[in-house]
């Protein structure tokens, strides 16, 4: 996965951590959610309303 272990994760997620505090933490991870959740259903409504364009591929 892009040379990231365990290790690397769990420094990433303590300088995170650090930087942004406890507190704000389930805000950001909302915000992210929402953001991946948003693109999936923008990708899947283009390939809902276009399926001629994904034959042509």
């Amino acid at each position: 996965m892009f040379g990231i272990g365990m290790p690397e994760l769990i420094i990433i997620l303590v300088i995170i951590l650090i930087i942004f505090g406890a507190g704000k933490l389930p805000e950001i991870g909302a915000g992210v959610g929402k953001a991946i959740k948003n693109f999936k259903s923008a990708t899947s409504s283009t390939e809902e309303k276009d399926p001629e364009k994904l034959d042509e591929k």
